[in-house]
Formats: structure tokens, C-alpha cells, sequence
């Protein structure tokens, strides 16, 4: 079995950077404001703030990658080298860029930084992987749109270029996220950093024609009705329909009256809320592979998040490593975390029947829901700050790096002392019973 690949988790702010590390994650991946793909809910907006991370990071003995990875237009050009000077001098362990020139001339200036690929690249098979390797870059992040067998076949082309995959999080509708709804809608360029998520917004799908100059009118359901002998089937589901090279309206949920066109063919419609990725049963076929790096999408996720899927990806990594089979108990634990419904993406095109349902049943041994923060425990009570409702009588499960445990919770009292039955949620503070080692866990309720 090839060497532990890297376990890379994002970094929103210095605290989730802390987390992450503290649940197993050998780097972490940050970006700049104004230079990445995740312009807001970011700590490191500041130069002082960066440099804290990076310096803390490298205390610890982790790398810190620094994500610069927008395409940028020409105004971005006049301001890029300037503010990239002091970034570099802090000594981040590579930056994450796509942009061909912007790549061109921090490599002219800065020939010993590494530099990583991004996914926005859409790096997809060998000779892309050896052209950006001839350029110098150290390491390509492959595009989600591959197959474990893509995947295998590139490192087999490549065996001394580093290779990084995701393995979980949101996936973008578009290809590897160079997608133009957010601009569409709402002039906000994902492909800058402004994304809006418009994808997985609330849609309401209406009935359309297309008239004779080319424009798309609503029609009512009853004049459809009479042109097909069946049902008409919800959009993207069922079997292929008549009308199913129809042109539809869709209707945003905050966006009342405001009628957008849409195109249905027999694939399927595609902007509307993918699945999040899930690759965990995969993480051994990608150790044996020889990925370098395993990543995990999210900047701007919980804490919670973060050390959820830093636990369940290092146990899932180390366990590959070590020869022991996968711990089917990591799905149900994933599960717990918000999602869209999981998928593996790309990884494996067709799943049988079987290996679904086997998934499907899985999962369903063990969720939870994020409710609290152990600030500190003395004299056998634990401060904790309530993320989401939780009441005497749940099971709740403390945790932890040191590892995790379950409890019944059957005392609580507000900071005064006096008895609680219920933590209403967010923004208070409560007591419970906790030993000592449990200090700085997160805590879930077991649903």
C-alpha cells in the first residue's frame, strides 16, 4: 500500500483552521478575498490575519496553501503583483492558481513557490497533467469530473506528479465550477468569487412554448394536457416523455413573477441543486492509486463541519493505510452533517441496485445534528454554548480528537445554577455534567 496521502481541509477562519488540525487534517487550504473563489465569510481577509495562520500552521509542523485561483480580468492584473508581495514573504506552502498568466508571472517573479493547480483548471487527463508539469507547477488538482479508473490511469502517465481530488462537499452544476448562473441572476461572477449558490435556490417550474420569433411564453397546464395521452411527469424525473424536449419556465423562490427559461432534454435538467459529494467508501482505491492529496470542499461550512469530516476522513484514510476494511459506520456519521442528499460524483458511473440500497442503509444507522460548543468543564460541569435546540433525556455524542463517546443527558442548568429542561438554541449558554477530557469538544444530539 503507497504512503498516507494528505488529508486537506478548508480554512474559513483561524479557529476552523485549529479544528481541522486538532481532527487529523495534515494542511489546510485558505483564500484571498479578492484573488480566490470564496470572496466572502473569510478571516483571512487581512495580511495580519493570513500571516497567523500561516505562522500557527507552521508551529504545529502542517502546510497552509493559499487559494488564488480566480481568472483574473484586466484591472485585477494592475493590482495582483503588488498584493501578492507580502503574501509570499509569509511563506505559504503553494498557492492554488488557475489563471495561465497570472501563473506566468508569479512564476517569472517567485520561481520557488509551489504552486498547485486548481480544480478550476479542469486539469482531465495525462497531457494536461505533463503540460502544467513542463511549466513547473508541483501539483494538479484533477477535475471532479473523473473516474476512479481516469484517475488511476493519470497517475500511472504521471508517477512523479503530485495529483489531489476532492472527496467531499458541494458540487457545482457546472463543469468543475466555472459555472455563469450566479452572473446570470444576480451579476455576481462566480467564476470572481462572488458565487451566490444559484443553483440550489428554490425553483418552481412552469409550463412554456416557444412562439415563432423565438421567444419563451407560459402557458397553461390544460393546453399541455391536451397535446400528450400520459401524465406529465415532474421535471428530471420518470421516464422520457413526449414533451420532454418542452422549453419550461422556472420561478425563484425570492424572485416572484420573474420567469426564466429552461431546457429539459432526456438527461435530465441541470442547474437545479446537486447532490453533495461523498467519496469515503472510495478513500482506499484512492490510497492504493497513489493520490497525494484528499480534499475537502467548504470554507465557508461550520466548525462543526470541519471536524466531522477531518475524524471521518483521517479514521477512513488510516484505516486504508493500515489494511483494515472500511468502517461502514462512517457514512451514518457523515450523515449527520447538513446535506443536499450524497453522491459520488463521478467516481462510479453506474451503481447497481443493490450497492444503493446497501448505501442507503448505512447511512440511516447513525444521525445527528450539531448543538453545541464545550467552552470548558470544572468540577464536573462543562460550559457550553448552544448552537441548536437540545433537552434532558437526548443522546448526545461528545466530540472529541481524542476520540468520541455517548451520553444521556440527564442533568442542565443555566450559568446561575438553576435547573433546565430544554437548551432553547443559538445565542445561550448552559451547563451539563462532563468529565474533564472532554474540554474543547463540539457536541451533536443523535436523532
Amino acid at each position: 500500500m503507497p504512503a498516507a496521502p494528505e488529508l486537506l481541509l478548508p480554512a474559513g477562519s483561524v479557529a476552523k483552521m485549529h479544528k481541522a488540525y486538532d481532527f487529523g487534517a495534515d494542511a489546510v487550504y485558505a483564500g484571498q478575498p479578492r484573488y480566490s473563489l470564496r470572496a466572502r465569510n473569510n478571516d483571512f481577509s487581512s495580511l495580519q490575519m493570513l500571516e497567523q495562520g500561516i505562522t500557527e500552521a507552521h508551529a504545529r509542523g502542517k502546510l497552509f496553501y493559499v487559494a488564488s485561483n480566480i481568472y483574473a480580468h484586466n484591472a485585477k492584473l494592475k493590482t495582483y503583483m503588488a498584493d501578492m508581495e507580502p503574501v509570499i514573504a509569509m511563506k505559504p506552502d503553494a498557492l492554488i492558481m488557475a489563471d495561465p498568466g497570472l501563473i506566468m508571472m508569479v512564476r517569472d517573479k517567485w520561481p520557488d513557490i509551489p504552486i498547485h493547480l486548481s480544480v478550476q483548471a479542469n486539469a482531465i487527463n495525462w497531457a494536461d497533467v505533463k503540460f502544467w508539469q513542463r511549466i513547473g507547477l508541483t501539483r494538479i488538482i484533477l477535475s471532479r469530473e473523473l473516474s476512479l479508473d481516469e484517475v488511476e490511469e493519470i497517475r500511472q502517465q504521471c508517477p512523479d506528479m503530485e495529483l489531489e481530488v476532492f472527496v467531499h462537499g458541494a458540487l457545482c452544476v457546472a463543469y468543475s465550477g466555472r459555472c455563469l448562473l450566479s452572473g446570470y441572476f444576480n451579476h455576481r461572477d462566480s467564476n470572481q468569487g462572488t458565487c451566490t449558490n444559484s443553483c440550489r435556490w428554490n425553483y418552481t417550474v412552469h409550463n412554456a412554448e416557444e412562439n415563432e420569433e423565438g421567444d419563451v411564453l407560459p402557458v397553461f397546464m390544460a393546453q399541455i394536457m391536451d397535446e400528450a395521452s400520459t401524465s406529465f411527469p415532474a421535471l428530471g424525473e420518470g421516464p422520457r416523455h413526449p414533451l420532454a424536449d418542452r422549453v419550461y419556465l422556472i420561478e425563484e423562490g425570492k424572485r416572484a413573477g420573474q420567469l426564466m427559461p429552461v431546457i429539459e432534454d432526456e438527461h435530465g435538467t441541470y442547474i437545479l441543486n446537486s447532490k453533495d459529494l461523498r467519496a469515503v467508501e472510495h478513500i482506499e482505491r484512492l490510497v492504493r492509486i497513489g493520490v497525494n492529496s484528499l480534499k475537502i470542499e467548504g470554507r465557508t461550512k461550520s466548525i462543526y463541519y470541519v471536524a466531522r469530516t477531518a475524524q471521518v476522513y483521517r479514521k477512513a484514510i488510516d484505516d486504508a493505510v493500515a489494511g483494515r476494511p472500511f468502517d461502514t459506520s462512517l457514512f451514518g456519521a457523515l450523515q449527520g452533517l447538513a446535506n443536499r442528499g450524497y453522491t459520488d460524483g463521478f467516481y462510479k458511473r453506474h451503481h447497481t441496485q443493490e450497492y444503493q440500497n446497501y448505501l442507503t442503509g448505512a447511512s440511516e444507522l447513525h444521525n445527528s445534528h450539531y448543538v453545541g460548543d464545550v467552552e470548558n468543564v470544572e468540577n464536573g460541569w462543562a460550559t457550553v454554548t448552544v448552537k441548536n435546540r437540545f433537552s434532558i433525556g437526548d443522546k448526545i455524542e461528545v466530540l472529541h480528537p481524542g476520540g468520541n463517546a455517548l451520553v444521556t443527558l440527564e442533568k442542565m442548568t443555566d450559568v446561575e445554577g438553576a435547573p433546565l429542561t430544554v437548551a432553547p438554541g443559538s445565542g445561550h449558554i448552559v451547563k451539563i455534567p462532563l468529565e474533564p477530557q472532554w474540554d474543547k469538544a463540539l457536541l451533536a444530539r443523535l436523532l
